[in-house]
């Protein structure tokens, strides 16, 4: 049974920084591209970052380069998301995914096989 957890999540003020991780049971997880997503409320899920399976290609949203930094270690089953400068326009659902078929770190949710459950990131202005 496949499960992706996440942690990490919080209240924090604007310009604070948080680093949420995501650990992954039940695939071979070095053979997984990782992204993470999030969800505002009222608003559709929209992509956040990328990480090939190696970690040497990763892929943001416009939104967030320079702030976030997508990162993963094999030998933990972990991927994380640094995310520095944060503003309350980061306020969201934060949800990591595993793509298996692509290859490469895609933005479409579509690509994405596996999904946690999600971790709330609440920034106050």
């Amino acid at each position: 049974q496949v499960q992706l957890v996440e942690s990490g999540g919080g209240l924090v003020q604007a310009g604070d920084s948080l680093r949420l991780s995501c650990a992954a049971s039940g695939l071979t997880f070095k053979y997984y591209t990782m992204g993470w997503f999030r969800q505002a409320p009222g608003k559709e899920r929209e992509f956040v970052a990328a990480i090939n399976w190696s970690g040497y290609s990763t892929y943001g949203a416009d939104s967030v380069k320079g702030r976030f930094t997508i990162s993963r270690d094999n030998a933990k089953n972990t991927v994380y998301l640094q995310m520095n400068s944060l503003l309350p326009e980061d306020t969201a659902v934060y949800y990591c995914a595993a793509d298996l078929r692509s290859g490469r770190p895609g933005a479409g949710d579509f690509e994405y096989d596996y999904w946690g459950q999600g971790t709330q990131v609440t920034v106050s202005s």
